[in-house]
C-alpha cells in the first residue's frame, strides 16, 4: 500500500472533521462542565466566550474551509456529479451527508450568535449542532470505499 495524494487529501479531510466534531465534543463535555462547576457566572462567562471565540476562529478559518475543499476534491476524484446525488447507494448517502453538513454549520452559526445574547436559549442549538455533526460522521463511515 502506498500513500497517494488522494490518501493525503482524505487524511486532511478526516483530520479537519476530527477537529470540528472533536472540538464540539471536548468543549461541551469537558470544558463547559468544568467551568460551570469551578466558577461562578461572573468568572466563567468571559472564559467560555474566549474559548468559544478561539474555537470559532479555528473552525471558520481552518477546519470548515479544509472540509469543503477536500470534500469537493474527493467527490470530484470519485466522479461524483450533481445527478449522482439522487442515485441509490453512494450518491444518496453523500447527498444526506451534505444536507447534514449545511444543517450543522447553520445550527453552529445561529448558536454562536445566540450564545452571546441569550446563552441559555443557545444551548439546545449547540446540542443539535453536535448531534448533527456526530450523525455526519456516521454517514461518512458508510461512504468510505
Amino acid at each position: 500500500m502506498s500513500i497517494t495524494r488522494w490518501s493525503l487529501v482524505r487524511f486532511a479531510h478526516v483530520l479537519a472533521a476530527m477537529g470540528w466534531v472533536g472540538g464540539q465534543l471536548l468543549f461541551s463535555s469537558v470544558v463547559l462542565p468544568v467551568l460551570r462547576d469551578a466558577l461562578g457566572p461572573r468568572e466563567r462567562t468571559p472564559l467560555i466566550r474566549l474559548a468559544a471565540m478561539r474555537f470559532a476562529t479555528i473552525a471558520n478559518l481552518v477546519l470548515l474551509p479544509t472540509l469543503v475543499v477536500t470534500g469537493v476534491a474527493l467527490a470530484w476524484h470519485r466522479g461524483v456529479r450533481f445527478d449522482t446525488l439522487t442515485e441509490p447507494g453512494y450518491g444518496r448517502l453523500l447527498a444526506i451527508k451534505l444536507v447534514l453538513v449545511v444543517l450543522s454549520i447553520a445550527l453552529a452559526a445561529v448558536h454562536g450568535v445566540l450564545a452571546t445574547r441569550k446563552p441559555r436559549s443557545a444551548r439546545p442549538l449547540g446540542v443539535a449542532s453536535l448531534g448533527t455533526s456526530i450523525t455526519i460522521v456516521i454517514f461518512a463511515t458508510a461512504l468510505v470505499p
